[in-house]
């Protein structure tokens, strides 16, 4: 594909058929969001009673480049009450910390409620992660080409997530958390076939709740995450791909030149 050349806006058009991203071949999800906005702005934007100035304190720099190992805020309900913690992004046995091995950052959606390594927070360790959207990646001319990814309408992502962490609970292990993951469908698939799941606010309180039946729980991952035309995709400069702390700056969610579809949200 050709650098710089104008495409279409990306997701489902008329006759619901799915835009190609070209010839630009597909890699594994990488795993970048941004989260640049304030605490109170997404407890706000979830529904949350934000009147107590002193509750919110405690901000820090606008991430535009989140990745893993980093510490990102993490919506938990402890007590009926919803707080923002900031928690390392990524998970993995005491084993396989033992072992040096990377943490696994995502977990698939169909497996975590039967499968042994993740049923224990699916049950007991269910998060929400506030963001602005995320990046995926493919190969265009042998390089990789990142794509941020985002609602049409100026409203945060609630990602679903996973935790091993106990809040006010002694913990002799790593803790982190890791984003729910489902397939992305038609459209979004030709950036990769994983997608986060992105629920509305009303369905990501009841996925926090630990009173939330587990079964509940899973029925709301698998068939109420926001589907793949209400989101809209561009590619952004490789500036993205140096996952550096000091790599940060709203510059990097800029369309590449040709694709200014920042003003096309409604």
């Amino acid at each position: 594909m050709e650098t710089g050349a104008k495409v279409e806006k990306r997701g489902l058009g008329a006759d619901s058929s799915p835009t190609p991203l070209g010839n630009g071949e597909k890699i594994a999800m990488c795993g970048r969001f941004e989260q640049s906005e304030t605490k109170r702005y997404y407890a706000s934007a979830f529904g949350a009673d934000t009147s107590d100035d002193l509750e919110w304190l405690g901000e820090r720099i606008p991430s535009y480049n989140t990745g893993p190992g980093l510490c990102p805020w993490v919506m938990m309900l402890h007590k009926g009450e919803l707080q923002l913690v900031g928690m390392r992004w990524g998970y993995r046995t005491p084993k396989e910390a033992a072992e040096k091995k990377k943490p696994w950052i995502c977990a698939r959606v169909e497996k975590s409620l039967t499968g042994r390594y993740f049923r224990h927070m699916f049950r007991e360790g269910r998060v929400i992660i506030p963001s602005g959207g995320w990046y995926e990646w493919t190969v265009e001319d042998g390089r990789k080409q990142p794509w941020y990814i985002t609602r049409k309408v100026n409203k945060p992502i609630f990602m679903a997530g996973l935790t091993n962490f106990r809040p006010y609970v002694h913990q002799t292990v790593e803790v982190g958390f890791v984003i729910v993951t489902e397939d992305s469908g038609a459209g979004m698939v030709d950036v990769h076939d994983r997608r986060p799941v992105v629920l509305q606010p009303a369905d990501a309180w009841l996925w926090l709740n630990p009173q939330t039946p587990v079964e509940e729980a899973a029925h709301i991952a698998q068939t109420r995450s926001i589907p793949t035309e209400e989101f809209m995709w561009w590619r952004v400069a490789r500036a993205v791909n140096r996952p550096d702390p000091s790599n940060n700056g709203r510059h990097l969610l800029t369309p590449f030149p040709g694709e200014d579809y920042l003003s096309e949200k409604v």
